[in-house]
């Protein structure tokens, strides 16, 4: 079928990010899968167990199985605003005269923020781009805080924000989308004290693209679940028990009884993983690609751990070339992406940086020769 289309499989030198079709399923995911798509399942009831689950597996109080990190942002924030009142459940997103608003750092803004407006909250910017002082944020308090775990200098840090939120009952919804390895991630965030934490489920995790966990409390969770994609709520019980709504917010954002099979699956397969070993591979194999570049004269070449700025995560090494300007890293950024088979990589000003999370051991030879050929 992709020949069809006419859409060629390329080498993801990138990582598991979601322009790259996010990871590559395994058989035993692909098998849950296919179960799955030869029944019929009470959906709201799938959720439920599947959550309960998860849960257990994790040792976390509550979990939510999404279509991704950023649906977890949407049923996140509308949880924590509605917080499981019907009738405001059934505004979202017109939110108005709810406690809507939720405190963003500055160094924190980003395109992704922009989804909790999808469950009608309103941003209040704390700090500007280089730091968030503690009293500006003491200051600035309202309704909700969000927290992306980066190691950004200036940022005031998590262990201060959960503090200060909880001194005055406000929830802190952390985002660690693509903060996975280390493994450790999946209830770091929680034991701190974060409120919700939020993972995609098709990037490291190997899950399907379209997947993503909600992690925390159960209250909070078990809201998220009521406003997502195959909740009712009974209106008035009293006049007529079988007068339904559907809880619109989370309805587009439906995950399938496939989704959700693999991305357990999946997870159940990434907890059985040696993650230091696996680091170790990539270490040796981007080792081995620096050796085999360094006669060149060129770019300097060596191998790094990824600061901010990277697509995550940053605890696997990439291989650094770097180059005399910015005009010859995109040319030859350009020119990997020209052959048979494309090779996409990540491009920072004068620096062209290959990570090995998504790439065949095999095709290690295939990018060595093409960098030679283009240096």
């Amino acid at each position: 079928m992709l020949r069809e289309l006419g859409a060629g499989r390329i080498i993801n030198a990138v990582g598991s990010t979601t322009l790259t079709g996010g990871s590559i399923l395994s058989k035993k995911v692909l098998a849950a899968m296919n179960e799955a798509s030869q029944v019929y399942l009470d959906m709201p009831e799938l959720h439920e167990k599947a959550g309960r689950y998860v849960a257990r597996m994790l040792g976390v109080e509550a979990a939510f199985i999404t279509s991704g990190a950023a649906a977890g942002l949407v049923l996140s924030a509308s949880a924590c605003i509605t917080r499981g009142d019907l009738e405001k459940i059934r505004r979202v997103p017109r939110t108005e005269g709810m406690r809507n608003e939720i405190i963003v750092q500055g160094m924190h803004r980003n395109m992704y923020d922009r989804n909790l407006e999808l469950a009608g909250a309103k941003i209040v910017e704390v700090g500007d781009d280089k730091q968030t002082d503690e009293s500006e944020f003491r200051a600035a308090f309202t309704d909700v805080v969000y927290f992306v775990w980066d190691p950004q200098e200036g940022v005031l840090p998590l262990e201060r924000v959960i503090a200060i939120a909880h001194e005055h009952g406000v929830p802190v919804i952390t985002d660690a989308a693509a903060e996975l390895p280390p493994v450790e991630n999946l209830t770091r965030f929680l034991k701190m004290g974060s409120d919700i934490v939020i993972f995609s489920g098709g990037k490291d995790i190997a899950g399907p693209n379209d997947t993503g966990l909600i992690l925390g409390r159960k209250e909070l969770v078990d809201v998220c679940r009521r406003l997502g994609p195959h909740s009712y709520e009974v209106i008035d019980p009293k006049l007529n028990p079988y007068r339904r709504t559907i809880v619109f917010t989370g309805r587009p954002m439906k995950t399938s009884k496939e989704d959700i099979v693999g991305l357990i699956t999946a997870l159940t397969e990434y907890l059985e993983v040696d993650h230091d070993k696996r680091i170790e591979r990539y270490e040796r194999r981007v080792e081995k690609m620096v050796k085999a570049l360094s006669l060149q004269k060129t770019a300097k070449v060596r191998k790094i751990w990824p600061p901010y700025g990277h697509p995550r995560p940053l605890t696997i090494p990439r291989l650094e070339l770097e180059l005399k300007t910015p005009k010859a890293a995109q040319a030859l950024v350009a020119g990997l992406k020209k052959g048979d088979i494309p090779i996409l990589v990540w491009n920072i000003e004068n620096k062209v940086f290959v990570n090995p999370q998504c790439v065949a051991e095999e095709e290690d030879a295939v990018i060595v020769s093409r960098l030679k050929k283009l240096l």
